[in-house]
């Protein structure tokens, strides 16, 4: 596919899609392509500028894609989370730590914890993991 920029005999430009040039061509001289301002069918190819993606727009474009995937799926892990675990806040160590040492049932939980409460969770034993906790979209 290709577009145009296409201007109408009475100045009105506008974007057009066909096949190739060819296929342009053939419904130009045909006057099947018409101006949608003012629906006349005398068209020809205005100027255009030429839209030439650098190998940095190539790679910042790649780049945007592939952090859109990783927000998706941190989106549904933490939907997984929330909708499989139970919140404990701030009490996260504690709950933890109970569950760990059996003092209370097994369940999943999540909440908050700073470093060294998660890194002396690990030291005495206890499964804990660190997840980027992203916003949830708007929708």
């Amino acid at each position: 596919m290709i577009v145009f920029d296409l201007r109408c005999e009475k100045a009105h430009v506008f974007e057009a899609w066909f096949p190739d040039s060819a296929a342009f061509e053939r419904q130009r001289k045909k006057a099947q392509v018409s101006c949608p301002v003012c629906g006349a069918t005398k068209v020809e190819k205005a100027l255009m500028a030429p839209n030439i993606a650098s190998a940095r727009d190539k790679d910042a474009a790649r780049e945007t894609a592939e952090a859109a995937k990783v927000m998706q799926e941190l989106v549904k892990l933490r939907r997984h989370v929330e909708a499989h675990a139970e919140y404990v806040g701030p009490k996260f160590a504690d709950e933890a730590r109970k569950i760990h040492y059996g003092e209370t049932e097994k369940r999943g939980i999540y909440g908050e914890a700073t470093k060294d409460e998660a890194k002396t969770l690990r030291d005495e034993g206890v499964e804990v993991s660190e997840i980027p906790w992203v916003p949830l979209p708007d929708n």
